[in-house]
């Protein structure tokens, strides 16, 4: 056990779960959306539920939407700074079966006019679990720099994805994969050993067949 197991990450307050955890989530779908939110609706399950304004989530979420990191100050100000931003954001009450209590459903729109929805858990600690992406299935945690696809179900995707990435001279540390339906939406989400150049993301992005990638790179040591 380290320091961090015990005191928690370093964070503008009050909750670790409920305030830094949110942030992670907030800042995660940023990087999957890929664009600048310029429109989010963010449904609240549990604790987030009840407690969210109590404990800042909602600052939280809004202020990793904006790109702040756990330890940011302005945070505090995240709701404002939206609006000057132009973000347009709306919180109700989400109606989940069997989830976390610190469960978050996000649409995230951004200027482009992409729609990312993101489901996610904040687990304590600060630490976080993506558990959906557009509605596929995946356990995303931000501890590895991370690839996330989006494609069509189609034979030799998956071999040519993980071709290119080798041909880019990164191992794959762990893989996980899941569809709609087969010849459908599929998503495969890559841990890798090392960082991934934009080179490589373009690479991705040009096979035939892929709608999306996204890079997560890993938080820095206990951080954000």
């Amino acid at each position: 056990m380290d320091m961090f197991d015990i005191i928690g990450p370093v964070m503008i307050g009050p909750s670790s779960s409920h305030t830094a955890g949110a942030a992670r989530i907030g800042k995660m779908a940023r990087l999957l959306l890929g664009d600048e939110p310029v429109a989010v609706r963010i449904g609240l399950w549990g604790s987030f539920q009840k407690t969210y304004q109590g404990h800042g989530t909602d600052r939280a979420l809004i202020g990793g939407l904006l790109g702040m990191e756990v330890d940011d100050i302005r945070l505090r100000e995240s709701l404002s700074l939206a609006k000057q931003a132009g973000m347009d954001a709306v919180f109700y009450n989400a109606r989940l079966r069997g989830a976390h209590p610190n469960t978050v459903v996000m649409a995230v729109t951004g200027k482009s006019g992409r729609v990312v929805n993101m489901q996610a858990a904040s687990v304590g600690g600060g630490e976080i679990i993506v558990q959906a992406v557009d509605g596929l299935e995946t356990a995303i945690t931000g501890h590895a720099n991370t690839l996330v696809l989006s494609y069509l179900d189609t034979p030799g995707m998956i071999a040519r994805i993980s071709g290119a990435v080798a041909a880019g001279g990164i191992n794959i540390a762990t893989m996980r994969v899941s569809r709609a339906k087969a010849g459908g939406q599929a998503m495969v989400s890559l841990e890798l050993d090392g960082g991934v150049q934009d080179s490589l993301v373009q690479a991705l992005a040009a096979l035939p067949d892929v709608y999306r990638v996204a890079y997560l790179p890993a938080r820095s040591g206990k951080e954000l």
